[in-house]
Order: C-alpha cells, then structure tokens, then sequence
C-alpha cells in the first residue's frame, strides 16, 4: 500500500496519535457516515475498547471523542474553542457539529471505557452508535486507530490486511521493501528521496509540492520553539516538570562562555526533542513523525543537521523527509508503527530509523547507506516495550524520544563509515521487529499494565 509523505506526516494534536488523533478522527467520520446515509439521529455514544480504554484517560480519549462527536478535527485544533465547547457539552449534554442538528450526549452516560470486551481487528478498537428518540439503533461501527493517526472501519480492516504491501500500477517506483527499493535506486541511478519525489508527484501533483512538505518542518520547528519556551509541569497529575527549556538555556550560557563538554551534541539534540514530546503531553499542536508519542526524533534530528552541521540548508530539509518517509511507509506495511500493536520499537525505534535514514541522505550517502543507517538505528530499538506511567504520554516517553534522535545521528554516522554492506538487512529487522512485537506480552503493549507503569510506586 503506497503511503504519501503527508500520510506518514500528519499535522495534529496531542498526546496520542492513536489515542487521541485517531478517535477524533473516527468521531468525525461517524458524523460523515450520519449524513452521507440522512440519518438524523436523537442520541449519539459510544465505548473504547482494548489500549484505548486501558490508557484513553491519560491519552484524553475520552476527550478526543467528545471533541470529535462536536466537529472538532486533529489538523484544524484550536486549544481555546476546544475548552469551551466542552464546558458546553458537559453542561448542555448535547454536541452540535457544524452541519447537523443538536444531538444528545452525555459524556459521563454515553460514552463507556469497556475493560472486558477486546474487539479483535486491532488493540485500539472503539463503537459509535446513533439511536433515535425511543432508544432504537439506527447506525453502529466499529473503527479501529492503527497508529499514526490512521483510522479504519472494521470492513475496512480486512481491506487494509489484504492489501497489505500491494502498491498502485501507476507509481513509478513502487518499493515494498527495502531490497526492492535498493534494486530500484540501483537500476535508476536516483536517490531515495528521488524516487519518492516521482510517487509523490504521482498521487500529490508537483504543484506547490515542496512548499507543502516544507510546511510539514515549519510546523515541526514551531513546536520545538513552542516546547523550549515554556516551564513548569505538564497536565495528567504526575507532576512532570518540563525540562526542556531549562536545558536549552543552560546550553546556550555554556556555549557562550565556551564551557561545553565535547559530548554536549547530545544534549542540544535531547533538547529539542523533549521539547516536542512536553508539547505532545500538554496537548499542543505536533506532527505524526510517525506517531505522536514518537513524534519528537525527526523533528529533533533536521533541527541537528539545520543548526550544527556546517552548510546545512533549508531546502535539503525536503529530501530529509522525503526519506524518511519512505522508511517508515516500509516498516509501517511490513509490521507496525503502532504501540499498542508492537511495542515502543514501533513508535520510537521506526522514529529514529526513519531520521536515520533522513539524515545520512541528506549528508551525502548512498542508498545503500541510508537503508544501513536505518537498520542500525531500528535494530538497537528491538524489544522495546510501550509502558507509559498512569497511561500518559510522558513518563518514558519524552526521554526516550531524546534518546531515539541520539541513536539516529549515531547510526547516519555510522553507515557513511561505510559502503552500505552489512550483516543484517532492513527487510530482516522490521520482520523480526513484527514478531517481536506479536510475541510481546500484551501487557507491555501500551496498556500500563506492566513495565514501568506498574514498579513506579514500588520504587
């Protein structure tokens, strides 16, 4: 299945793109469904099933829903109008999406966190129903978050197995795989990020087509400004302290006074993508890179390359993303990047394989390289379980996003040290990163259940 840069790149709204993005999104295409099928309904609700109900409060799930059922969509979120319309649900029982009518929902009667029923398409499963005035059903779906802000209906789910890998006749360089996409760079003499240019202009049209990706970075860097302006703790009742812009600030006063330590790169690269990750966990505007709670390596690993690299450009920025969006619609169609399904390696191991990747392209590597670079950084990622502390998307989460953008310059460094030959193929890693992930106790799985969530308060 061909997955565009801006599917891989989507501009929305914390914490979750599974959890919160994600339902938002299926609230939304309910409505679509209601109207498309004129049917006006008397009451709307729901459940969340599986991850979404085990960690929908500290993902605001719940929230994302209401918000949804109201009008509200992930790419356009305003924070101010968000807070009053919900005041204005709660208060009224009712949500009045632009278009329809005014429906009844009670949030607290309406919409259910289901514990016991797992619906069996994927781990992040949710019903929405429409009754009419004497209780009756006249519309249910089941849709299903499978990460990335991706949504589907549970007949779509069987499409998306089935198409699985298979690729439209019309886009030029079709690579399912790694080796396929080597093959076809070999026979083109084109770069990675080349071919995925003629794809794009394909399915997106070459007009205005690199403004629109660079959009994608201007969002991502007004977030990292965003992050590293703000103090103090984040929401959900952990008490997390933001850290990022006490970490900036101590950077720039060591490199004014030349005080740094030579390893101190690592430092300005953790900044930035903590800064991400604190914008993510109170809500704010980010993008999927390729899922929110990952969502702060790529952004981080372009800031390194625009503000540390001498002669870095802007415009190098494009094919950066390019790449990198090529590796994580391979890993996405061959496992998962989805934490709830395989794991934090889905998450934040497809993150720091994907900026990988970008980078040592836009450094000057070969295919060859940059496929290295992505398997370096995605195979010391393997086995990382998803176990976020009281179900929000702080507590490991920020520190592994500076961490995963640490590994990705290490691995781009790595690979251009070399000719691209290596020992274990990308293709070999997302496969055993897929079964790792199946075989992965569901615990560990972004249900806080285990790990992490669980040993804090014997610690």
């Amino acid at each position: 299945m061909f997955l565009s840069v801006f599917e891989i790149f989507k501009v929305g709204v914390g914490p979750s793109s599974s959890h919160t993005m994600g339902p938002m999104t299926a609230a939304g295409m309910f409505l679509r469904a209601l109207k498309d099928e004129c049917i006006t309904p008397y009451r709307l609700g729901g459940s969340l099933h599986g991850s979404l109900a085990f960690t929908g409060k500290g993902h605001n799930t719940d929230r994302a829903v209401i918000l949804g059922l109201d009008g509200f969509v992930p790419h356009d979120f305003d924070m101010d109008e968000a807070n009053a319309a919900l005041e204005r649900v709660v208060h009224t029982k009712t949500v009045a999406p632009p278009g329809h009518g005014t429906y009844a929902f009670d949030p607290e009667a309406d919409l259910i966190f289901d514990y016991e029923l797992t619906l069996t398409g994927h781990a992040n499963g949710m019903k929405l129903w429409a009754r009419d005035s004497r209780g009756t059903l006249v519309r249910e779906q089941v849709y299903y978050s499978i990460g990335g802000g991706f949504v589907v209906t549970a007949e779509e789910m069987q499409q998306v197995e089935a198409l699985q890998g298979t690729i439209p006749a019309e886009i030029p360089y079709p690579f399912r795989n790694a080796g396929v996409m080597i093959e076809m760079a070999d026979a083109s003499g084109l770069s990675i990020a080349q071919m995925k240019w003629k794809n794009e202009v394909v399915r997106s049209g070459r007009k205005h087509l690199e403004e629109r990706i660079l959009r994608i970075w201007d969002v991502m860097d007004k977030c990292i400004i965003r992050g590293l302006s703000k103090e103090g703790s984040l929401p959900g009742g952990l008490g997390v302290k933001r850290r990022a812009q006490g970490i900036h600030q101590a950077l720039k006063a060591e490199a004014r006074m030349n005080l740094a330590p030579p390893h101190v790169i690592n430092d300005w690269i953790s900044a930035y993508a903590m800064a991400v990750n604190e914008e993510n966990a109170s809500g704010g505007q980010v993008v999927t890179a390729p899922t929110n709670g990952a969502a702060g390596v790529v952004p981080a690993t372009v800031k390194y390359f625009l503000d540390h690299v001498p002669g870095a450009s802007r415009k190098q920025v494009v094919d950066f993303l390019l790449t990198a969006a090529a590796i994580g619609g391979i890993i996405k169609n061959n496992a998962s990047i989805s934490g709830a399904e395989v794991g934090c390696q889905g998450e934040v191991g497809s993150a720091s394989a994907m900026a990988a990747a970008g980078l040592c392209a836009v450094m000057g590597g070969t295919p060859r390289q940059v496929e290295n670079a992505a398997e370096i950084a995605l195979e010391h990622h393997l086995g990382m379980t998803c176990d976020p502390i009281a179900g929000l998307v702080q507590a490991p989460c920020i520190e592994r996003n500076g961490l995963g953008a640490i590994k990705a310059v290490s691995a781009a460094s790595l690979a251009m040290r070399g000719d691209g030959t290596h020992l274990v193929s990308l293709d070999t890693c997302i496969e055993t990163m897929r079964q790792t992930g199946a075989d992965m106790n569901e615990k560990y799985k972004e249900t806080s259940l285990g790990g992490l969530a669980v040993n804090l308060p014997a610690c």
